[in-house]
């Protein structure tokens, strides 16, 4: 089921287990999210009841292994985002923000015991997460968080506030990142706790089908079984989000190939002068040039998934991807939308709905700038950020 933006015979460099794979979340998101999601995302509704299917379909924390994961590859984990993001950012996001984020700070920095209690109802979808790292003035330096946890007696008890912490509204556990004496601890936290709330940011203009909140955090006392044992400084965090800003690579190219095909049906249809849009050398110069991105765009999340999997990839490579596919992902939605002329901005076509999102996509889990001076540094042996 190979997609018309593909002109290299991408599939071809798929085994048949992706492609697979690839096909039943195509399959999926074409009959669950595509008819449904200009309703949610006019509505700035979450689909909660979606969760379920996507946990029967082994989405949920699909990288990982054991615990009731599927233990699927890092190419197989990003074809899912892409398809789910060719449906809607919000979707992928929220799927990210379970496996990638929360899921995998309890895997990776977990203890056995955390493990066992969450990973298995969180991969079946009866348990929500949510990862609270972000402040309202702790963006992209997360080393001046302000949330702190103090130690009193066994317990360690937070005060701070979190803001953009997907899911945390609907979630059953939280695993918030606080200042101790001891450097940056992460703990896992019951959002039933005393003390904890969460309030989702609205209105939006950008992600209306999930959910992102604020956090108030007054003095939330937990065992100090709630820490996580392997997690002491940013480095701990940083694992998680290099794994979320990995599948970002694969989604936006979903919502670039979503607008691309959109605007190219759209222009085999339009008459304009009683031809088609597609007739016109203008129409036909902005098709290829999106569409040449596209191939790029997803050759270069294969070769980062296959050094994933390999083990050999290094993170200033997740940020070279994650900055050229969203900033590729971003103008290619724009300009699908110009071919659908005042129509495209309606909820009918999806092109100006992927490029609000991405304007989201292209902000979290580090911003253009940031990647930039990431790979700067790589370049230049020169550290720029301060």
């Amino acid at each position: 089921m190979a997609s018309v933006s593909d002109l290299i015979d991408f599939d071809s460099l798929l085994t048949q287990e992706e492609r697979t794979f690839r096909d039943t979340v195509r399959s999926f998101v074409d009959a669950e999210i595509k008819p449904n999601i200009a309703k949610w995302f006019e509505s700035a509704t979450f689909p909660l009841e979606l969760v379920p299917e996507l946990a029967q379909l082994g989405l949920l924390g699909m990288h990982l292994k054991g615990y009731g994961c599927a233990g699927r590859s890092a190419v197989e984990y990003g074809l899912a985002g892409a398809e789910l993001e060719a449906g809607d950012s919000g979707l992928r996001t929220s799927v990210s923000v379970q496996g990638s984020l929360a899921m995998t700070a309890i895997y990776k920095h977990g203890s056995e015991d955390q493990k066992r209690e969450w990973l298995p109802a969180m991969a079946n979808g009866k348990a929500i997460g949510c990862f609270a790292l972000t402040e309202p003035t702790a963006g992209s330096d997360p080393s001046g968080m302000k949330t702190f946890a103090r130690r009193d007696g066994e317990d360690w008890v937070l005060n701070g506030s979190k803001r953009w912490i997907g899911l945390a509204s609907v979630a059953k556990v939280a695993v918030i990142w606080a200042q101790t004496e001891e450097g940056i601890r992460g703990f896992v936290t019951p959002t039933s706790t005393s003390g904890f709330t969460a309030t989702p940011i609205e209105p939006k203009l950008s992600m209306r089908a999930s959910i992102q909140c604020d956090m108030e955090l007054s003095d939330v006392r937990l065992p100090n079984s709630a820490a996580l044992p392997n997690a002491v400084g940013l480095n701990a965090p940083f694992s998680c989000l290099n794994e979320a800003r990995y599948g970002i690579i694969w989604g936006a190219m979903g919502a670039a190939r979503d607008a691309f095909e959109a605007a190219l049906d759209y222009s085999r249809h339009r008459l304009q002068f009683d031809k088609p849009l597609a007739g016109y050398q203008l129409t036909q110069q902005k098709l290829v040039d999106m569409a040449l991105e596209i191939n790029k765009g997803f050759l270069l999340a294969l070769h980062l998934g296959r050094r994933k999997d390999a083990g050999t990839l290094q993170a200033v490579e997740i940020s070279l991807g994650k900055l050229n596919n969203c900033r590729e992902a971003i103008n290619i939605a724009r300009e699908a939308r110009t071919i659908l002329g005042g129509n495209g901005v309606t909820l009918d076509y999806s092109p100006l709905r992927h490029s609000n999102n991405l304007e989201s996509v292209r902000t979290y889990e580090g911003t253009d700038e940031v990647h930039t001076l990431v790979v700067g540094r790589k370049l230049t042996g020169i550290a720029a950020f301060r």
